[in-house]
């Protein structure tokens, strides 16, 4: 299964995320009670969900209230806090990487050293519901067993109002969070990206892509934000169940002039032993007119690194091509076997038989079997293969 956050049209901010993870299935009970604990070690919060619609979307929506307020807590004193909760380590430990992506980016705009951080936003008891409260609800839907893929947050413009004054959207630490990861501005003039939302988008994404991968959808949640634009602002995490993997393969391709037959040889067969699923070496006529080796691997994603870095080594290579995620037909596969008497002497052979739309297309069998019978009974693998007829 794969998990998709889709903050491009209305940003992200953490009350949209849980909001989503509720909407998908997290228990809201059990999550409100979470994030009133949690925020206690601050302050007094009050939680209330609500089903509403944003511009024709149902979406669910995360109201967190501070009943008391405290000016700003330092970043070493809310870790103490937080590891005192009484939570699984797991949950404690993705908050804790999630405040610290945060305080990080804090230190970087104001030139401190993380010590000396002091959260005003972000470290109120409100920020700490909706950073734990998401974490939990991730976790309470197993999505740490998934892959998470973030789609471009939109950040928005123009300009916000924080404890440091007027800044332009988006914020220097939401710049921060998001660094090395694609953002884009629009589509409205406000701030739509929080740094509470960046940090954990951040920290549970396992990549950014800029479009959709080939998915089929299961299940969508939708998290509402505060504001109302001329679109929905709402934040969508999309459930998708993948592509069958046996029917996704890379190829991975490299042109070879300066290897010797033998080493090309001993090439095919470290390639194979490392899990390709096929190997093929074809004559080729390269640039001025040499000769060379087209070396063509189909494998796995799973193999595909470890093959890359296998053909670097053995063959010196400054290029290798890759394309990934090539679908391939697969015809369904069986393997049966059988018993022949062969020269006074029983082998079993199996065979690989071949179905498309339920009629065998090829019943064939296995080669190994038929060299093993060659070299055992003395007959040539040619007689051999006329006994084993089917």
């Amino acid at each position: 299964m794969t998990i998709i956050i889709d903050p491009q049209s209305s940003g992200i901010s953490g009350n949209m995320i849980i909001g989503a993870l509720v909407d998908l299935g997290a228990d809201k009970n059990e999550l409100e009670e979470v994030m009133k604990k949690s925020a206690k070690i601050i302050g007094e919060i009050n939680v209330i969900f609500d089903k509403i619609n944003k511009k024709g979307i149902d979406a669910t929506y995360c109201h967190v209230e501070m009943l008391d307020k405290k000016s700003h807590v330092h970043y070493n004193e809310l870790v103490d806090k937080i590891n005192a909760l009484n939570l699984d380590e797991s949950i404690k430990k993705t908050s804790l990487n999630v405040f610290k992506r945060i305080a990080i980016a804090e230190s970087k705009v104001h030139g401190k050293n993380l010590d000396e951080i002091h959260f005003h936003e972000v470290g109120a008891s409100d920020a700490v519901a909706d950073v734990v409260g998401s974490v939990w609800a991730y976790y309470s839907l197993n999505l740490d067993k998934e892959k998470i893929i973030g789609l471009p947050i939109s950040v928005g413009g123009g300009q916000v109002k924080t404890a440091h004054g007027i800044l332009p959207v988006p914020a220097p630490a939401v710049l921060e969070i998001l660094n090395g990861l694609n953002f884009k501005g629009g589509p409205v003039s406000s701030e739509l990206a929080t740094p509470t939302g960046c940090a954990i988008y951040a920290e549970l994404c396992d990549e950014i892509n800029e479009f959709i991968p080939l998915v089929k959808a299961k299940k969508t949640g939708y998290g509402a934000g505060s504001k109302d634009f001329d679109h929905p602002n709402v934040l969508r995490i999309i459930q998708t169940e993948d592509e069958n993997e046996d029917d996704k393969i890379d190829v991975i391709e490299t042109n070879i002039d300066h290897l010797t037959g033998e080493e090309i040889g001993y090439l095919f067969d470290v390639i194979m032993d490392a899990g390709a699923s096929d190997v093929s070496i074809t004559p080729i006529i390269m640039k001025k007119n040499r000769q060379g080796s087209l070396l063509k691997v189909i494998s796995k994603k799973s193999k595909r690194d470890e093959i890359v870095n296998l053909i670097f080594k053995e063959t010196g290579s400054l290029g290798i091509r890759i394309a990934p995620n090539i679908h391939r037909g697969l015809a369904k596969r069986e393997f049966i076997k059988k018993t022949y008497e062969i020269e006074g002497k029983e082998y079993e052979v199996t065979f690989k038989i071949g179905y498309v739309n339920g009629e065998i297309i090829s019943k064939r069998p296995e080669y190994e079997d038929l060299k093993r019978i060659a070299i055992d009974s003395g007959l040539s693998l040619r007689k051999v293969k006329e006994i084993i007829h089917e």
